[in-house]
């Protein structure tokens, strides 16, 4: 029987997450995302994961939360004796139980707005799959009857309303003293920081009870999942619309449009701007489908020469051009049943098209150098930062491919049309970088978010992923600001882009005098150029001046001209 755990306080959003305190938008999507969690953890119960044991002697600790605070916390309470991984999705925990078999599990309910079934169904799948795993269960102090009604039934910890990290560990307390504790020196940055300065209080009060010292599962046999259930949460567990997370409602339209055509076997074309998301979006589309458990294949047309296009798509055999030294297989025939995203087909000269649209009408394809008529069985996702029409108008492109394309076609907007999800974005980007790099973020200043919110992003999605790395590994006091980030990001200056694709309207030309022209832009590329030296001398000024050819006192003063390092 569990020993209910009340720590005084409530589990309000505001309270809960500190610095890592999702947008309310993204919040309510967090919580939407609940009731697909059996649909997450249907493979794993039926043994298709097929999960392995984690290479190393420390016990596998896997954290469900927004509160990213509870990872960067848990390591130090425990004296890095632990291995945190932290998810704050459903589909980051599918990810990783395919390679990982956890020991503990932290289930944060404390902000979900459903009536809790969903997420008792993924505690008694959590249990049925690793009868042996430890569970702390965080809710609030108003339990939701669901799982309360699990907590009476099973063997776990639970928390109500706000709890320290430091009672929270002893929940693990046992796994982590299964292992010789951690040199100080293997600790992380980000574990050392943690624990020398940490970012959230204690809690009020003392617990009614310590956690009880060992977990056994009050059910020895697998239930076995209806048919029914079966279909349902496999079609759910590939759902487009929750994993490419967006407030746009534009942007969800098309999703939900898309999911529908994912299921069906029929071509797809995306057309978005170099950035946006149309490699991903095609991973998705392929994981939605029925060929999921077959490969994904992309192919990049625009990076390969045009003479060994067609040998990389369709196959060549020995000797049918100068350097063909064996036969290969083409990418129609390596992707099997699966899904084959071309990136860039507006690259493919006549030739290659009438090749394509025979592919996609019967299938049928002969490799080069063969007469041999061989039939693809792989599904076909086609991608473009270009619009094809006008490529049509000007010969360029087959009239009849485009029209066999065209009939599912899917938009993706620019980022800087979608400004609802850069600060999800960022904030989603930060997580993933603080945990990558070993760097502590306590606090995000509102004047980064107001800097990203003024740029045009040229680069979409992928250019806001790069600065917000950047930014993280800049940040050396635990409060990300707008300082970190590059100096044209906070100027909101996008410069010239050489990809045609890239349209940024007149509101994003610049108008600066010939003072800001000359003398602002020598500054801002002299910053830059420093920042980049210090970076890559690890931040010592000695080496950085060296490799600058200035001295160290030209350098200091150049530094606190423009801010770097302040």
């Amino acid at each position: 029987m569990l020993r209910a755990l009340k720590v005084p306080g409530d589990a309000s959003v505001q309270e809960c997450g500190a610095a890592f305190v999702l947008s309310p938008l993204r919040t309510v999507k967090w919580c939407n995302q609940t009731a697909a969690f059996p649909s997450i953890f249907h493979q794993a119960i039926d043994g298709t994961l097929n999960p392995g044991s984690l290479a190393m002697n420390k016990p596998v600790i896997v954290v469900l939360s927004c509160d990213q605070q509870l990872a960067v916390e848990l390591p130090s309470a425990l004296q890095g004796r632990v291995d945190v991984r932290a998810c704050d999705t459903t589909e980051e925990v599918q990810d990783l139980l395919r390679t990982v078999t956890p020991q503990g599990f932290v289930a944060d309910f404390r902000r979900t707005s459903h009536t809790g079934m969903a997420e008792a169904r993924l505690l008694s799948l959590l249990q049925e799959r690793f009868p042996a795993l430890r569970i702390a269960l965080l809710t609030p102090d108003r339990c939701p009857e669901p799982l309360q009604a699990r907590v009476d039934e099973t063997d776990l910890t639970h928390f109500k309303g706000r709890v320290d990290s430091q009672i929270l560990a002893q929940t693990f307390r046992e796994l982590a003293d299964r292992v010789a504790p951690a040199e100080p020196s293997t600790l992380s940055r980000g574990q050392a920081s943690a624990n020398a300065d940490p970012q959230y209080p204690a809690a009020r009060n003392t617990p009614v009870s310590t956690p009880r010292a060992a977990i056994t599962s009050t059910s020895s046999t697998r239930s076995t999942v209806p048919a029914h259930e079966s279909a349902m949460l496999d079609t759910a567990a590939g759902s487009i619309s929750r994993r490419f997370e967006t407030s746009s409602p534009q942007l969800q339209q098309m999703l939900a449009d898309l999911e529908i055509a994912a299921r069906h076997d029929v071509t797809i074309m995306l057309i978005g701007e170099t950035g946006a998301g149309k490699t991903y979006l095609s991973r998705l589309i392929h994981e939605a489908s029925p060929r999921r458990t077959d490969p994904f294949l992309p192919v990049a047309c625009g990076a390969l020469p045009d003479d060994l296009i067609e040998s990389e798509l369709f196959g060549h055999m020995k000797g049918s051009f100068t350097s063909a030294h064996a036969d290969k297989e083409g990418k129609f025939i390596a992707a099997k049943r699966g899904s084959l995203l071309l990136d860039e087909i507006d690259v493919l000269g006549l030739e290659q098209q009438v090749k394509l649209l025979r592919v996609i009408e019967t299938g049928e394809f002969e490799p080069v150098g063969s007469n041999q008529t061989l039939r693809s069985q792989a599904r076909l996702i086609v991608a473009s930062n270009l619009e094809l029409q006008p490529l049509v108008e000007q010969g360029r492109f087959r009239p009849d491919l485009y029209y066999r394309l065209n009939m599912l076609k899917f938009n993706i907007p620019p980022l800087r049309h979608r400004k609802v999800d850069i600060v999800p974005l960022a904030r989603r980007f930060v997580r993933q970088f603080v945990q990558k790099h070993g760097v502590t973020i306590r606090e995000i200043d509102p004047g980064l978010f107001e800097a990203l919110l003024g740029y045009p992003w040229p680069g979409n999605v992928r250019e806001l992923e790069h600065v917000i790395q950047r930014a993280v590994i800049y940040c050396r006091d635990g409060v990300l600001r707008a300082e970190h980030l590059p100096s044209h990001i906070v100027g909101g200056y996008a410069g010239p882009t050489n990809d045609p694709s890239v349209d940024l309207g007149h509101q994003f030309v610049t108008t600066a005098t010939p003072r800001q022209s000359l003398e602002g832009q020598i500054a801002l590329t002299e910053k830059e150029i420093i920042e980049q030296a210090l970076f890559k001398n690890s931040f010592s000024r000695t080496r950085t001046a060296k490799d600058l050819g200035i001295s160290r006192v030209t350098l200091y003063n150049k530094m606190k001209r423009y801010g770097i390092g302040s």
